[in-house]
C-alpha cells in the first residue's frame, strides 16, 4: 500500500515554491519556425517521428539501466558493466535526438508517463528476469529502435532533411547496430575445448 506521507508529513500539503502553474508556451505537437531551409511540413514530419524514436530510445536506455541493477549469475560482473555502459550510450543518444526534436521547431517528449504512453517496446515485468531472458528483451528492443531509423533514415533523405538523416545514421544505428553485436554474443553457444594430448 502507498502513502503520500514521508516522516509523518502529508506530502499532499507540501508547500509550493513559484508559480508551477502557468501555461505552456509551446504546446505539444506545434511547431516554432526556425530559419534552418527546411518547410513546416518537413519539420512536422521528422518531429512527428523523431519523438517516437525518442520515446523508444528512453524506454531503451531504461531497460539497460534496470537490467543493468538486476542482473545476476556467473556473468554478473562483465553484464553489470556492459549494460551500464550500454545505457550511458543511449543516454547520449536520447540527447541528440531530442536537440535535433528541438532544433526542428519541436517539442521533445520528456516525462516518463509521456515516455510509457508512446513506447512501442513492451513493458518488462517489474521484477527480476534470468540473463538470457534480459538479453533477449534488450535484443528485441534494439531491433525496434533500427527498424524505426532505417525507415526514417530513409522518410529523412527523401524529404530532403539531411541534418536528421545524418543524425540518425551516424549516432542512432551505428551505436545500436555495434550494441546488438555486443549483447549477441552472449547468447551465443560454445562447445567445451580440450587442450592437450
Amino acid at each position: 500500500m502507498t502513502t503520500n506521507t514521508i516522516d509523518g508529513h502529508d506530502m499532499a500539503r507540501a508547500t509550493s515554491f513559484g508559480d508551477q502553474h502557468s501555461t505552456e508556451i509551446q504546446p505539444y505537437g506545434h511547431l516554432v519556425p526556425l530559419p534552418i531551409g527546411l518547410s513546416e511540413a518537413v519539420c512536422r514530419e521528422s518531429v512527428e517521428q523523431l519523438n517516437q524514436l525518442l520515446a523508444d530510445t528512453v524506454t531503451l536506455r531504461d531497460l539497460y539501466k534496470k537490467h543493468h541493477w538486476q542482473v545476476l549469475g556467473p556473468t554478473f560482473y562483465q553484464l553489470h558493466l556492459l549494460f551500464d555502459k550500454h545505457s550511458g550510450e543511449q543516454r547520449g543518444v536520447v540527447d541528440v535526438i531530442a536537440e535535433r526534436i528541438q532544433t526542428l521547431g519541436g517539442v521533445s517528449l520528456a516525462m516518463g508517463g509521456d515516455i510509457a504512453e508512446t513506447t512501442r517496446i513492451p513493458r518488462p515485468p517489474r521484477g527480476r528476469e534470468a540473463v538470457a531472458a534480459q538479453i533477449a528483451r534488450l535484443l528485441h528492443a534494439h531491433e525496434i529502435v533500427l527498424k524505426e531509423a532505417h525507415t526514417m533514415a530513409r522518410l529523412a533523405a527523401e524529404l530532403g532533411d539531411d541534418g536528421t538523416n545524418d543524425m540518425i545514421v551516424s549516432d542512432i544505428i551505428r551505436a545500436n547496430e555495434t550494441q546488438v553485436w555486443f549483447l549477441a554474443e552472449h547468447l551465443v553457444e560454445t562447445s567445451p575445448v580440450c587442450v592437450g594430448p
